[in-house]
Protein backbone atom coordinates (compact mmCIF):
# COMPACT_ATOMS: atom_id res chain seq x y z
CA UNK A 1 0.00 0.00 0.00
CA UNK A 2 1.45 3.39 -0.97
CA UNK A 3 1.53 6.45 1.30
CA UNK A 4 -1.62 8.03 -0.19
CA UNK A 5 -3.64 4.82 0.21
CA UNK A 6 -2.35 4.36 3.74
CA UNK A 7 -3.34 7.91 4.64
CA UNK A 8 -6.77 7.53 3.03
CA UNK A 9 -7.33 4.44 5.19
CA UNK A 10 -6.40 6.38 8.35
CA UNK A 11 -8.64 9.29 7.34
CA UNK A 12 -11.56 6.97 6.59
CA UNK A 13 -11.16 5.24 9.97
CA UNK A 14 -11.12 8.61 11.77
CA UNK A 15 -14.22 9.72 9.86
CA UNK A 16 -16.07 6.52 10.65
CA UNK A 17 -15.25 7.01 14.33
CA UNK A 18 -16.24 10.73 14.14
CA UNK A 19 -12.75 11.46 15.47
CA UNK A 20 -12.11 15.10 14.59
CA UNK A 21 -8.97 15.19 16.73
CA UNK A 22 -7.44 12.31 14.76
CA UNK A 23 -8.20 14.14 11.53
CA UNK A 24 -6.36 17.21 12.80
CA UNK A 25 -3.40 14.96 13.70
CA UNK A 26 -3.39 13.77 10.07
CA UNK A 27 -3.66 17.32 8.69
CA UNK A 28 0.02 17.97 7.99
CA UNK A 29 0.44 14.58 6.32
CA UNK A 30 -2.67 15.22 4.23
CA UNK A 31 -1.14 18.45 2.92
CA UNK A 32 1.99 16.54 1.90
CA UNK A 33 0.19 13.68 0.16
CA UNK A 34 -3.18 14.85 -1.15
CA UNK A 35 -4.01 17.15 -4.05
CA UNK A 36 -6.00 20.37 -3.60
CA UNK A 37 -9.37 18.75 -4.30
CA UNK A 38 -8.77 15.95 -1.79
CA UNK A 39 -7.59 18.48 0.81
CA UNK A 40 -10.80 20.42 0.28
CA UNK A 41 -12.79 17.24 0.89
CA UNK A 42 -10.68 16.50 3.97
CA UNK A 43 -11.69 19.83 5.55
CA UNK A 44 -15.29 19.40 4.42
CA UNK A 45 -15.39 16.12 6.35
CA UNK A 46 -13.99 17.78 9.47
CA UNK A 47 -16.65 20.48 9.16
CA UNK A 48 -19.46 17.95 8.64
CA UNK A 49 -18.42 16.07 11.76
CA UNK A 50 -18.11 19.31 13.75
CA UNK A 51 -21.57 20.51 12.68
CA UNK A 52 -23.01 17.13 13.63
CA UNK A 53 -21.36 17.36 17.05
CA UNK A 54 -22.59 20.95 17.45
CA UNK A 55 -26.15 19.81 16.77
CA UNK A 56 -25.80 16.97 19.30
CA UNK A 57 -24.35 19.35 21.89
CA UNK A 58 -27.13 21.92 21.44
CA UNK A 59 -29.84 19.23 21.52
CA UNK A 60 -28.43 17.75 24.73
CA UNK A 61 -28.25 21.23 26.37
CA UNK A 62 -24.65 20.75 27.42
CA UNK A 63 -21.49 22.78 26.97
CA UNK A 64 -18.40 21.63 25.13
CA UNK A 65 -15.63 20.67 27.54
CA UNK A 66 -12.43 22.25 26.23
CA UNK A 67 -10.40 19.73 28.24
CA UNK A 68 -11.98 16.87 26.25
CA UNK A 69 -10.08 16.25 23.01
CA UNK A 70 -13.10 15.79 20.72
CA UNK A 71 -14.91 18.86 22.10
CA UNK A 72 -11.74 20.92 21.72
CA UNK A 73 -11.23 19.74 18.12
CA UNK A 74 -14.90 20.37 17.33
CA UNK A 75 -14.72 23.88 18.73
CA UNK A 76 -11.58 24.57 16.72
CA UNK A 77 -13.24 23.37 13.50
CA UNK A 78 -16.32 25.51 14.10
CA UNK A 79 -14.19 28.56 14.92
CA UNK A 80 -12.23 28.10 11.69
CA UNK A 81 -15.52 27.79 9.80
CA UNK A 82 -16.83 31.02 11.35
CA UNK A 83 -13.59 32.81 10.51
CA UNK A 84 -13.78 31.57 6.90
CA UNK A 85 -17.21 33.18 6.65
CA UNK A 86 -15.86 36.35 8.26
CA UNK A 87 -12.90 36.41 5.87
CA UNK A 88 -15.20 35.89 2.86
CA UNK A 89 -17.26 38.94 3.85
CA UNK A 90 -20.22 36.87 5.05
CA UNK A 91 -20.28 38.91 8.23
CA UNK A 92 -23.86 38.15 9.31
CA UNK A 93 -23.30 34.40 8.97
CA UNK A 94 -20.02 34.70 10.86
CA UNK A 95 -21.68 36.76 13.60
CA UNK A 96 -24.42 34.16 14.07
CA UNK A 97 -21.95 31.30 14.42
CA UNK A 98 -19.60 33.32 16.64
CA UNK A 99 -22.52 34.13 18.94
CA UNK A 100 -23.38 30.43 19.28
CA UNK A 101 -19.72 29.52 19.82
CA UNK A 102 -19.30 32.19 22.50
CA UNK A 103 -21.76 30.39 24.75
CA UNK A 104 -21.16 26.73 23.99
CA UNK A 105 -17.98 25.90 25.92
CA UNK A 106 -16.92 25.71 29.55
CA UNK A 107 -13.88 27.91 28.82
CA UNK A 108 -14.45 31.46 30.07
CA UNK A 109 -11.48 32.92 28.16
CA UNK A 110 -12.71 31.39 24.90
CA UNK A 111 -16.26 32.65 25.56
CA UNK A 112 -15.04 36.16 26.34
CA UNK A 113 -12.84 36.24 23.24
CA UNK A 114 -15.65 35.01 21.00
CA UNK A 115 -18.00 37.65 22.42
CA UNK A 116 -15.56 40.27 21.14
CA UNK A 117 -15.44 38.54 17.76
CA UNK A 118 -19.24 38.43 17.69
CA UNK A 119 -19.69 42.08 18.72
CA UNK A 120 -17.34 43.26 15.99
CA UNK A 121 -19.10 41.16 13.36
CA UNK A 122 -22.54 42.22 14.62
CA UNK A 123 -21.43 45.84 14.24
CA UNK A 124 -20.55 45.10 10.61
CA UNK A 125 -16.81 45.47 11.16
CA UNK A 126 -15.01 43.46 8.48
CA UNK A 127 -12.30 40.98 9.38
CA UNK A 128 -9.43 43.15 8.18
CA UNK A 129 -10.57 46.05 10.39
CA UNK A 130 -11.20 43.65 13.29
CA UNK A 131 -7.64 42.35 12.97
CA UNK A 132 -6.13 45.83 12.64
CA UNK A 133 -8.15 47.59 15.33
CA UNK A 134 -9.07 44.97 17.94
CA UNK A 135 -6.81 41.90 17.67
CA UNK A 136 -3.45 41.67 19.39
CA UNK A 137 -1.77 38.89 17.44
CA UNK A 138 1.46 38.98 19.47
CA UNK A 139 -0.49 38.27 22.67
CA UNK A 140 -2.52 35.61 20.89
CA UNK A 141 0.70 33.92 19.78
CA UNK A 142 2.08 34.11 23.32
CA UNK A 143 -1.18 32.63 24.62
CA UNK A 144 -0.77 29.72 22.20
CA UNK A 145 -4.48 29.57 21.35
CA UNK A 146 -6.07 28.49 18.07
CA UNK A 147 -8.36 31.51 18.29
CA UNK A 148 -7.69 35.23 18.59
CA UNK A 149 -7.32 35.65 22.34
CA UNK A 150 -5.34 38.87 22.64
CA UNK A 151 -7.05 42.19 22.19
CA UNK A 152 -6.34 45.91 22.16
CA UNK A 153 -7.87 48.54 24.43
CA UNK A 154 -10.27 49.39 21.59
CA UNK A 155 -11.79 45.90 21.96
CA UNK A 156 -12.58 46.58 25.61
CA UNK A 157 -14.26 49.84 24.57
CA UNK A 158 -16.37 47.88 22.05
CA UNK A 159 -17.37 45.45 24.82
CA UNK A 160 -18.13 48.26 27.28
CA UNK A 161 -20.27 50.08 24.71
CA UNK A 162 -22.20 46.89 23.95
CA UNK A 163 -22.84 46.26 27.65
CA UNK A 164 -24.06 49.84 28.16
CA UNK A 165 -26.43 49.44 25.23
CA UNK A 166 -27.83 46.15 26.55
Amino acid sequence: MNKAEELKTKVLKAQQESDIAALYVLEAEAHEVFDEETISGFYANILDLALEKLTDTLESHRKMDMNEVQDFATTRALYEYAMEHYSAGQIKDAAALLEVLSGMTNDDKFSWSLKLHYLAAAEGINLEDFMDKFADLATTQTNGTFYISGFTKEAQILLDNAQQGA
